[in-house]
């Protein structure tokens, strides 16, 4: 195991490209993908009510995007995010703890900044109940964006999400993988994804069967909150992917940057942190962007700090060496 420590200071990549999106069958159609490498971002938590939706009504939505963080979303191909809250009018709370919900209003603005795709696997996009979380998803798409772990059925929910127009075939699986406050889980109605690490690792060698030289990028909502370094369950879940087929493992959850690993080859970032969010400590205002660049051969991987001030995130730049771009 080789674990990667991450670099004080942050050189943007040369990528550049500028994409839209449309809808046909579940997939996702980059229109001008097609060259020999594709860019793809993970970013953490994005959550757009309490603290962010004070920032949103004092200044402007578009305020939440520094230029740092544009000029990091347009080297990049797909910009997959993890909104944490649901994105809807429908005012149906649940009975727990912390209930987020945003205007969907804000999601133009989202795509509008780069952002293409939608995580909705996790515990907050059922805040208002199923039928928020399903007019979430039909808001996404209505804006633009392509969620991901939703489906109108647990088969559904689960199905890898396919990027066409790549050098090679590229997958996206998604997961919540922490249990969910006073919602009652049904796979036969809309729901966001919940498959175990046996039924992911299942998919993975599934896709690398029809499809060898496929990426296979598995996203999971996964972990404690508020810590610094991940279970050893998870480092034997990330490794148990990898072995099936997958090509890297993005986590997020813990509302803190944890471990980077590498395992034959593959990255893990086992939590990015949070990306646009109103946690104040210092261990909550630290977060990461994972870069995958996926080539006809290999995959690159590099992880981006950012630092959140006044829930904007930031580009980090405290001088010093780049962090590496490795390629596998």
């Amino acid at each position: 195991m080789l674990t990667v420590k991450i670099p004080k200071g942050i050189v943007l990549g040369t990528v550049i490209c500028v994409m839209m999106f449309c809808f046909c069958h579940g997939k996702a159609y980059p229109e001008d993908i097609g060259r020999d490498t594709v860019s793809v971002l993970f970013t953490g938590d994005i959550m757009l009510d309490r603290g962010v939706g004070r920032v949103i009504r004092y200044k402007s939505p578009d305020s939440l995007f520094t230029p740092s963080v544009d000029s990091l979303f347009r080297t990049a191909d797909v910009v997959v995010g993890n909104l944490e809250c649901p994105a809807t009018d429908i005012f149906s709370p649940l009975h727990k703890r912390f209930v987020f919900r945003a205007s969907p209003s804000l999601l133009p603005v989202l795509k509008r900044h780069g952002i293409t795709h939608l995580n909705l696997a996790n515990n907050h996009s059922i805040d208002h109940g199923r039928e928020g979380l399903k007019d979430t998803r039909c808001r996404i798409a209505a804006a633009g964006i392509m969620p991901v772990g939703y489906g109108d059925n647990a088969r559904e929910a689960a199905a890898p999400l396919f990027v066409e127009g790549g050098p090679r075939d590229i997958y996206i699986l998604s997961s919540l993988r922490v249990m969910s406050e006073n919602y009652v889980y049904m796979p036969d109605r809309p729901c966001v994804c919940e498959a175990g690490i046996r039924e992911l690792c299942d998919t993975v060698r599934a896709v690398r069967q029809r499809s060898p030289d496929a990426c296979v990028i598995v996203s999971l909502h996964w972990g404690i909150e508020h810590t610094l370094s991940p279970m050893v369950e998870q480092r034997i879940e990330a490794r148990r992917l990898i072995d099936s087929g997958a090509d890297a493992v993005v986590g997020h959850h813990s509302h803190t940057v944890q471990d980077v690993e590498v395992y034959r080859g593959k990255p893990v970032f086992y939590s990015l942190g949070n990306f646009i969010f109103d946690l104040d400590r210092p261990i909550n205002r630290r977060g990461l962007v994972a870069r995958l660049i996926i080539t006809r051969t290999g995959i690159g991987f590099q992880a981006i700090p950012v630092t959140i001030g006044n829930c904007r995130p930031h580009v980090a730049e405290t001088g010093g060496d780049s962090p590496a771009l490795t390629y596998r």
